[in-house]
């Protein structure tokens, strides 16, 4: 399933756990395809903490703490990470990353936990939901098969990768437009993980971010650059990433399309995914501004100039994933609807 959807299901369990309708679930998913991040997505949109639990540091003593004596008979005090409502907040979201990679005597600790919300005397508090994720068995990591009672009480889904949520994401996270329309012009390189060859370094949407971060901090040192993208996202993607950052330097003036001035589009494929993409974060950063509608307008001015009309296409469509329904009121947003309105009703 793709993350836009999943992240809905996640933040309608979330809601649910007051009215008791919460069911746990369990995301399956290889590598750095952003599980762990999904989770904690929904934390932040809703301002609680994410108690994050690894199982597989664990042996099954941990989680039922740990015995004391009270008179004639003996008590166990919990382990401080488990959520505490009065300590930690009234709602929160438990979340057990990595939970097949913990050996099966760990997780069987955890059955009632799980599902009875419980563990000894120890009771998860009401408004906390509880999420886990973990590795396929064909994904090479260390994994074990999950027990049939343990995976009977979650729902499961599996996290695919889809570059348009990925695309919306990192324009709001502001990661590096050059990259984003690298992987617009090589979609096939989001993720790109063979677990036979067991690579070191691979695309994958989190090692996307790590490109994102070696761009920010090697960018002016062009003797470093190229291997730090590799070391990212591996030999083949990072060279095909830097042969591209370097070709951007033919790019047209972004600051003349904003300003409305008259630009000529560029003939060549690549450089119309990096326009494209630079002009949808130049949207993001307008956004909120006294001459934002202004700069939507110009950007759409221009997309109708693009040779390619998909590619303009792409480029209102991650503009209005973007930065949301106040691009429809745009006055010219009409005139180019009207003028693409023909290949629209034809690809839906």
């Amino acid at each position: 399933m793709r993350p836009a959807h999943l992240i809905t299901i996640l933040e309608r369990e979330f809601t649910s756990v007051r009215e008791g309708h919460h069911t746990p679930v369990m995301l399956w998913g290889a590598p750095g395809v952003g599980k762990s991040q999904m989770v904690a997505q929904v934390g932040a949109r809703h301002g609680v903490p994410v108690v994050d639990i690894r199982l597989s540091q664990m042996e099954p003593s941990d989680l039922r703490g740990i015995p004391y004596r009270v008179d004639e008979r003996v008590e166990w005090a919990p382990p401080s990470m488990l959520p505490d409502a009065q300590r930690d907040a009234p709602q929160g979201i438990l979340f057990l990353d990595e939970i097949n990679a913990a050996p099966p005597s760990v997780s069987a600790a955890a059955y009632q936990l799980i599902l009875d919300r419980r563990l000894g005397d120890y009771r998860v508090p009401e408004g906390w939901a509880i999420f886990a994720a973990g590795n396929r068995q064909g994904d090479r990591g260390v994994t074990y098969t999950m027990p049939a009672p343990l995976a009977n009480r979650f729902s499961h889904f599996e996290v695919e990768t889809n570059l348009d949520d990925w695309v919306s994401w990192a324009y709001q996270s502001r990661i590096d437009e050059r990259l984003i329309a690298f992987l617009r012009f090589r979609p096939e390189l989001l993720f790109d993980f063979d677990p036979a060859h067991n690579p070191i370094a691979f695309p994958s949407p989190r090692s996307w971010e790590f490109a994102h971060r070696a761009l920010q901090k090697f960018g002016d040192e062009t003797s470093l650059l190229l291997d730090t993208l590799k070391a990212c996202v591996g030999p083949a993607a990072g060279i095909e990433l830097h042969a591209f950052i370097a070709n951007l330097e033919r790019l047209p003036d972004l600051d003349a399309i904003v300003r409305g001035d008259e630009v000529a589009a560029p003939a060549e494929i690549d450089l119309q995914y990096a326009v494209a993409s630079a002009l949808v974060g130049r949207a993001v950063r307008a956004k909120g501004s006294p001459d934002a509608k202004a700069v939507y307008g110009h950007i759409l001015d221009y997309a109708a100039k693009l040779p390619l009309r998909e590619m303009g296409i792409m480029l209102v469509s991650d503009m209005h994933r973007a930065i949301g329904q106040e691009l429809f009121g745009v006055p010219q947003f009409t005139k180019w609807a009207n003028a693409v309105a023909d290949l629209m009703l034809y690809e839906m």
